[in-house]
């Protein structure tokens, strides 16, 4: 016997920590927390289902107590914990973490509201129709390996002869060691779909397979937002998914109270916890995070989930639910990792690779039973064959029996003299005398020649491919037509999507948004063209307080970016903005953004197409204007871009689109005007987080008002007007101020529109306005007509002669003329009427209608 000296082993500690640690890694890795991507379980869930196979709790048979299941797995192939067995088995029986469950459950099995499960003696389970006929089936038939259990007296499978992608169907989560793991569930007829594809199409791509696997379902139901998270982890195998529950906004009545607005919520995100979701909500609204709700209950029953958030009478609902979605998990992420075990390696996989390893494995499978039922029966043949010989030489084989001193003589001499095999020997001298009649005869020939056409079909399986994939795609629709249910998450189309805009006429639209922050659309249409010097008619309900800020036209189709005197941006699609009235007063553009209350909007312009050749100029109340690319804002997250960097006490207030070779014209309060190119020289490209350089000088107390853009092919093909020619017009303007003839009208623009806040206007030739180096004083634009209330400029725009103005008032009058209608002045004309004001009302705002054109600018 060794002394406890010789058995002493002297070793590294490093490399015994290393091993050790590798070899437990592994063991997690492999044997515990990481499911085989080929049936889609862990070991622990294929040991449960495969016991519950061996005691015959098939879909069909009585439910049985989960404390003999458990038992059963312990004491056979588990030997681990009762607690991790039974919360195993519990998660594959509940239809709210399961998209498909596999075991079918008897009792409480827990509920959304994270409830524990009844002890495993009270609560009762059986197999599923879809787990037998999809995952356990042809487990007899030798097709996958097994192996030894822990101490060598059962065997078990290494892998369940799975049908269906069963990894994508349910999904998965797990956390092994230095790895994790968490694919989300999906719709079975999708996988179906997307598998049949790839057997059709070995090419396939992982975003072609998108057009049938559309995107995670989970079992709660939800939506899913957008399809870039979806196409990310479908393509890399990792990616975001967005979640959100259902929520709808209602009046509801109850007895003795006034109707009140409430938010129901019917589906929630998967793997949300309804309970702490309600729990988190009270909290909110009691620390005031959140405002506008004055009461919470769970009205959910056997029938569904209805969680009613009742609110205030003051309370916006959109801006409650945004809230909601912002701040409680209503909203959540879904992390898919997509990693699985293939061949024995953790492996991240794309939605093909998942959809070719299970092929790869249902083609081994099917190969496996054909070979099987090939073995069988041909063994079977073998038999048949020998009885036929036998029932050829009937009397012979009788009388040679019957002479024969025992069964091993007999066996011996039928091998010697028919040359049959130790089989088919022992199978004559079984053979019951019923068997010898014509009729038995008869079958054993039938059966005969039905092996030999089952061997001959089996062979040509095993020698063709295109066999067994047309077996595996019979296998999965059958299985598609028994148990594919209908798609319960819904795919929302997100942040800068098209979505549904090919449902939506493309269509010319009024954009108001009043000074209290109101907003709707209209049809351009609404408003017919009206004479000059007419009072137009009223476009919005304004309250005495209020008065219209904004004022552009825009198509549904266009994206409109909404930038607050912050300096940030937000972005909504034009015909997401709701539709209203002349009359009505609008919505609160707080339910359509995410901005504070106190935060004011101070310029919205609309984009067709963000191009790089297009750069966005921003100038502010205080003098400074920068360019920066378009691209930069082609994806504004849900709460906004910083569009640019503002000195203390200054505000973003203008923002127009414009082209390198542009020139831009800016004007003051005081009928000033500055013209200068939009050039790298002028206005190098900035970032977004910039401040900007010095646009204009302004005197005492003038202020800058308005700023557009003047193409650069207009700029190169200007026709100058003579100085008589713009006298001769003058004179004719003020003999005919009130007249309806149009002066002027023998000149083509481009002109620069110049109004007044006291509702005179006029055109002047944009050779006037000659170009010089920024940060000037510029020149004169207009002379103000003396009046009881000081006239100022109200906003200067570039116009064509084919164009039309729609001009609005504090008050919310809108009037709509052509441009032509307005006559042509010089720079020191003062203009005529162009609209006719009530006392204390003033012009705030004009907006370019272009004849053919979507495009359109924005009225300070």
């Amino acid at each position: 016997m060794a002394t406890s000296q010789e058995r002493i082993i002297p070793t590294d500690l490093r490399n015994e920590m290393s091993r050790s640690y590798l070899e437990y890694a592994m063991s997690v890795i492999v044997g515990r927390a990481l499911p085989d991507a080929r049936d889609g379980l862990k070991p622990v869930h294929r040991r449960i289902l495969y016991a519950m196979h061996e005691l015959g709790l098939t879909s069909d048979r009585p439910f049985r107590k989960c404390a003999r299941v458990v038992g059963e797995v312990l004491g056979k192939y588990h030997p681990h914990g009762d607690t991790a067995v039974y919360d195993a088995l519990v998660r594959m029986a509940q239809n709210f973490s399961m998209r498909s469950p596999l075991i079918a459950g008897h009792g409480n099995f827990g509920s959304v509201d994270n409830d524990p499960p009844a002890a495993m003696r009270y609560t009762e389970c059986r197999l599923e129709a879809l787990t037998s006929d999809a995952l356990l089936q042809d487990i007899e038939s030798e097709t996958v390996d097994f192996v030894n259990n822990f101490d060598g007296s059962q065997q078990e499978p290494t892998v369940l002869p799975a049908r269906i992608p069963q990894l994508l169907l349910n999904g998965s989560s797990g956390i092994a060691v230095g790895m994790a793991t968490n694919i989300p569930p999906h719709n079975l007829g999708e996988l179906i779909d997307g598998l049949v594809a790839l057997i059709g199409n070995p090419e396939i791509t992982d975003t072609q397979l998108m057009q049938y696997v559309h995107g995670p379902d989970f079992p709660t139901g939800g939506q899913v937002l957008g399809t870039a998270a979806i196409r990310e982890a479908f393509t890399t195998g990792r990616g975001s998914i967005t979640m959100r529950g259902v929520a709808n906004i209602e009046t509801i009545q109850q007895r003795g109270r006034p109707e009140r607005e409430a938010i129901i919520i019917t589906e929630l995100p998967y793997q949300t916890n309804k309970a702490a979701l309600i729990e988190k909500i009270a909290e909110l609204v009691n620390e005031k995070r959140i405002e506008g709700i004055a009461d919470i209950r769970d009205e959910s029953d056997r029938d569904g989930m209805r969680i009613v958030i009742e609110l205030k009478r003051d309370a916006y609902p959109k801006v409650v639910l945004n809230n909601l979605y912002k701040q409680t998990p209503l909203q959540a992420n879904f992390g898919a990792n997509m990693l699985a075990l293939v061949n024995g390696e953790p492996q991240i996989l794309t939605l093909k690779n998942f959809l070719q390893v299970f092929l790869d494995f249902r083609i081994e499978s099917i190969t496996r039973r054909t070979q099987y039922e090939l073995r069988k029966a041909e063994e079977r043949d073998h038999i048949l064959q020998g009885l036929l010989i036998a029932l050829a030489h009937l009397d012979a084989i009788i009388a040679l029996i019957r002479h024969a001193a025992d069964t091993p003589s007999a066996k011996g001499e039928l091998i010697t003299t028919y040359g049959l095999s130790e089989a088919q020997a022992d199978a004559i001298l079984q053979m019951q005398l019923r068997r010898l009649t014509a009729l038995e005869a008869d079958k054993i020939r039938q059966e005969h020649e039905e092996l030999q056409a089952q061997i001959a079909d089996l062979n040509d399986i095993l020698a063709r491919r295109e066999r067994i994939l047309e077996i595996i795609e019979t296998e999965v629709k059958q299985i598609k037509a028994k148990f594919a249910t209908p798609r319960r998450t819904i795919i929302l189309h997100g942040e800068g999507e098209l979505g549904d805009t090919d449902l939506i006429a493309n269509e010319k639209a009024v954009i108001l948004l009043t000074e209290q922050g109101y907003i709707k659309r209209m049809p351009v249409n609404t408003f017919e063209a009206q004479s000059r010097a007419t009072r137009g008619k009223a476009a919005a309900k304004v309250k005495e307080d209020d008065g219209v800020e904004h004022f552009l036209t825009c198509c549904d189709h266009d994206s409109l970016l909404f930038f607050s005197e912050r300096g940030v941006v937000y972005c909504l699609k034009a015909y997401q903005l709701p539709v209203g009235s002349r009359t009505s007063r609008g919505t609160p553009i707080v339910q359509m953004l995410p901005i504070p209350k106190e935060e004011k909007i101070t310029s919205i312009v609309p984009v067709s197409e963000f191009t790089s050749d297009e750069y966005l100029v921003m100038l502010t109340k205080g003098g400074n204007i920068k360019k920066t690319d378009l691209t930069a804002f082609s994806h504004i997250r849900a709460n906004g871009l910083i569009a640019i960097s503002l000195e203390e006490g200054d505000q973003l207030r203008w923002v127009r689109r414009a082209r390198v070779e542009d020139s831009v014209l800016i004007g003051s309060r005081q009928g000033m005007a500055i013209h200068f190119r939009c050039d790298h020289e002028q206005l190098r490209p900035l970032g977004r987080a910039t401040r900007g350089v010095k646009a204009m000088k302004l005197r005492a107390g003038d202020e800058l008002v308005g700023m557009d853009i003047l193409p650069a092919a207009i700029l190169d093909n200007l026709t100058p007007i003579s100085e008589a020619e713009i006298e001769e017009i003058e004179t004719e303007d003020i003999e005919n101020e009130e007249s309806t003839e149009v002066p002027g009208n023998g000149h083509h623009g481009p002109w620069v529109l110049v109004i007044t806040m006291g509702g005179y206007g006029k055109r002047v030739p944009v050779a006037q306005f000659r170009l010089q180096n920024r940060a000037g004083q510029g020149l004169m634009a207009t002379k103000f007509k003396n009046r009881k209330i000081k006239d100022q400029l109200a906003t200067l725009h570039i116009v064509n002669n084919d164009d039309e103005i729609m001009m609005v008032t504090s008050r919310g009058i809108i009037i709509r003329q052509a441009v032509n209608a307005i006559s042509v002045q010089s720079r020191s004309a003062t203009g005529v009427r162009v609209q006719r004001l009530d006392e204390d009302d003033v012009i705030t705002g004009v907006a370019i209608v272009p004849p053919d054109s979507g495009d359109a600018a924005e009225a300070e």
